[in-house]
C-alpha cells in the first residue's frame, strides 16, 4: 500500500471513531432508567419500554466492540501489519479493506 491509501485508510477510520464516539455520548444522554411504577405506565407500555432499553444496550456492545476493531486496525497502521490476513499471512484484497477497514481476514480465509 502507498502512503496516499495509507492516510486516506486512517482518516477514514478516524471518522468511523469520531461517529461512533458521538453516538455513544447520545446514548449516556438519552439512557433513562425503565420505570417500573404501574400506576404511571401501563403493562405493556412498560414492556415495550424494556425491550427497547434493552436494544439500546445491544446497540452499545456493538458500538464498544467496532470501536476496538477499529482501534486495532489503527494500531496496525502504525505497525505496518494492516491489511495482512491474521489466518494466512497474505494480503487482504484492498476492495474488501474498502468495504470494511476493520477486517483481520481474507476472503479465503474467511470462506
Amino acid at each position: 500500500m502507498n502512503d496516499d491509501t495509507v492516510e486516506q485508510i486512517r482518516q477514514q477510520l478516524l471518522n468511523l471513531k469520531m461517529e461512533l464516539q458521538a453516538q455513544e455520548q447520545e446514548y449516556r444522554d438519552s439512557s433513562n432508567t425503565v420505570e417500573l411504577d404501574q400506576t404511571r405506565v401501563g403493562r405493556l407500555s412498560r414492556m415495550d419500554a424494556m425491550q427497547a432499553q434493552q436494544m439500546a444496550l445491544e446497540s452499545a456492545r456493538r458500538r464498544q466492540h467496532q470501536m476496538k476493531r477499529i482501534e486495532g486496525a489503527l494500531r496496525r497502521l502504525e505497525s505496518g501489519e494492516y491489511g495482512y490476513c491474521f489466518v494466512c499471512g497474505e494480503e487482504i484484497s484492498a476492495q474488501r479493506l474498502a468495504v470494511e477497514p476493520t477486517t483481520t481476514r481474507c476472503i479465503e480465509c474467511v470462506e
